[in-house]
């Protein structure tokens, strides 16, 4: 899958922060700032390069994007001037968002809501693409260890190595790689299974459309209630992604006793370990025919629960399987609720439905749990911080309760 690479390219920086910070002299908030100033870029840059997918060939377009973004990393790894990273962490940023969006519009394209006409129905092609997210965050650690057996513990030559994987990676996607059906002499995915795209009562069965960028965003994205209902979500549970994610490494070596190694192999493995609960509950949705907030919910009050025993277990054994459980309960209703927003628009606004996801994840998402959580655990200490993961988890739930309600209505009238 393209989308590893993506993720290699992007979480070098995070699975280094404690070697970066020590070598280059950061502080917690400045590293808070790097990683924010990546999210904002992503969040913009996902809603402009979501809506030029739509009218791209997917499968170039995610290529080109991996081959340019792991030139920029090169030169991120080659210097140590802060503000110089800042900016190409902005660079970078912008190119990563040419990811996502064209991969989750081929999905909408080869698969169908049931799995009629298609080898898998697409909650379950979609959670295993999702999964990329998860491996490409183990291999983001995988590749660290490579550059340090081969080169030595440069902080330098991680990022080189990253980069040489993810251009391999992306030559190889882009020989095998092709555009929608059509393009194939295929029918579309909707006459071949018989289903049909239902948005506010209205059936609308075109891949493509003439209309505008700015007619389609207002009538499909702005004014969907249902839409922007599963971006507060999508937004709340990235804050809490974030909050956890970004800060494992540096959390459990300064407040849970781990060593440095052990901390980035967990980081790693966090990662990994939620793939099963990222399939599984996407295939628990296709069972409950599209019903997917109603599988979700479940997962977000364990959530909860999960949450509170990472921050106050101490004993490491415990803590390991609580980050194994974590990582399941926090990617799995991520992975739901962008098959959601997808669904929730026609195919010819899915890559603007997931730029629109993509901003308010990360230009909100990713900024609080990032800068905002690192200024508040330095400031006010990390007591402090996990209040902000525990309010945001609750907004989740209570819109994730909004979109079952309105998700069983919608399914009546296919």
């Amino acid at each position: 899958m393209i989308y590893i690479g993506y993720y290699i390219i992007r979480l070098i920086f995070t699975a280094q922060q404690n070697e970066i910070r020590a070598a280059y002299g950061f502080s917690l908030t400045q590293m808070g700032f790097i990683l924010s100033m990546f999210g904002i870029g992503y969040g913009v840059s996902k809603l402009i390069m979501g809506t030029l997918a739509d009218h791209s060939n997917a499968n170039r377009y995610i290529a080109f994007g991996l081959l340019a973004s792991s030139v920029i990393n090169v030169v991120l790894g080659s210097t140590k001037s802060f503000t110089l990273i800042l900016l190409l962490m902005l660079m970078n940023s912008i190119l990563q968002g040419m990811g996502a969006a064209a991969a989750q519009r081929s999905i909408s394209l080869w698969f169908g809501r049931n799995k009629k006409g298609s080898f898998l129905a697409r909650g379950t092609a979609y959670s295993i693409w999702s999964s990329a997210h998860n491996f490409g965050a183990f291999a983001a650690v995988a590749s660290i260890n490579l550059s340090v057996f081969m080169f030595g513990s440069s902080v330098a030559f991680s990022f080189y190595t990253a980069s040489a994987i993810s251009v391999i990676i992306a030559i190889i996607s882009l020989w095998l790689g092709s555009d929608r059906p059509a393009t194939q002499g295929l029918p579309t995915i909707e006459k071949y299974s018989g289903e049909a795209v239902v948005v506010d009562g209205e059936v609308v069965q075109s891949e493509l459309t003439d209309d505008s960028v700015f007619k389609v965003f207002t009538k499909y994205i702005l004014k969907n209630k249902l839409v922007m209902v599963i971006i507060l979500v999508s937004l709340s549970l990235y804050v809490v992604r974030f909050g956890i994610m970004s800060w494992i490494p540096g959390y459990l070596t300064e407040h849970k006793g781990f060593s440095q190694s052990e901390a980035k192999w967990l980081f790693g493995i966090f990662e990994l370990a939620s793939v099963p609960g990222v399939i599984l509950l996407g295939y628990i949705s296709d069972l409950l025919k599209g019903r997917r907030a109603m599988a979700m919910i479940g997962s977000l009050i364990l959530l909860a629960v999960d949450l509170t025993a990472y921050f106050y277990v101490t004993n490491h054994a415990a803590l390991i399987v609580i980050l194994l459980l974590l990582g399941n309960l926090i990617y799995a209703p991520i992975t739901i609720i962008g098959l959601m927003v997808n669904e929730a628009v026609p195919k010819f606004a899915v890559g603007m439905s997931t730029g629109a996801m993509g901003f308010a994840q990360y230009v909100f998402g990713e900024v609080i749990g990032t800068l905002g959580v690192a200024s508040i655990a330095q400031t006010y200490g990390w007591a402090a911080a996990d209040i902000v993961i525990y309010l945001f988890t609750a907004i989740a739930v209570g819109g994730a309760i909004y979109i079952m309600i309105k998700q069983n209505s919608m399914l009546k009238e296919v």
